[in-house]
This record gives structure tokens, sequence and C-alpha cells, in this order.
């Protein structure tokens, strides 16, 4: 049954999609219809999870808009997303940022950047 489910699904996986991890800052671009338009709508914020498998994997990005914590879930391969851009990497110790929720101002999209670490070392490492 699985292997019949997988041959379903397989062209419908878009494998341009998965090269963020979570505490990455993303740049979501959805398409939005409005009656019988089409626009492009970007959502920008920190992935704070990432769950599931195959056709049914999701993440969830938190940002901060008028002082309230704004949370979206997207499809991973949801044909409603134009694309997913990595605005900034970092260098997370977690498989969920959680903890982001409880924070205020700042410190809410806080993390660790990659390019800041790897100043501190002094370069990339080989």
């Amino acid at each position: 049954m699985q292997a019949i489910l997988e041959d379903i699904t397989k062209d419908q996986i878009k494998d341009d999609r998965g090269h963020f991890k979570v505490g990455d800052g993303v740049r979501v671009h959805t398409r939005v219809r409005e009656g019988d338009k089409e626009r492009i709508q970007i959502f920008a914020g920190i992935v704070i999870s990432r769950k599931g498998g195959g056709i049914a994997e999701s993440f969830t990005v938190r940002r901060i808009s008028y002082g309230e914590g704004v949370e979206r879930v997207f499809p991973v391969h949801s044909p409603n997303i134009e694309k997913v851009e990595v605005d900034r990497e970092s260098v997370t110790l977690r498989a969920r940022m959680f903890y982001l929720r409880n924070r205020i101002g700042k410190s809410a999209n806080k993390v660790k950047e990659k390019r800041l670490v790897e100043a501190k070392r002094g370069g990339k490492k080989s």
C-alpha cells in the first residue's frame, strides 16, 4: 500500500523546497486568489518547526507583526507556494524553536546567525 501512495505522490513533490532548516529566516511567496485575480503575497519570518514527511511535510513560520506574534503553517509541497527564499541561515541546536513564543521584543527573533559564528572562528572551516 505504501508503494502505491509513493507512486501517486512522487510527481507532486517539489524538489526545490527543502533547502531550509529550523531557525532560518525565510520569505515564503504564496499565491493568493481574490475573485478572478491572482497575486503573490510574501510572509517573512523564522522557521520554528518542520514536521511530517513526503507529501504531508509542513513547516511553521513565526514573525512579530505590530507587537503580536503571528504563526503560519505551510505545506512544503503546496502548489500555492511560489518559492521559499532563505534570508539568513542560523546555527541551531534544537529541532523545534517553540521557546521563541515566550519572548518579547527584539529577543523574539534572535537566533545565532551562521555568518556571525563563522566570523568569530576566523572564517569557514575546510
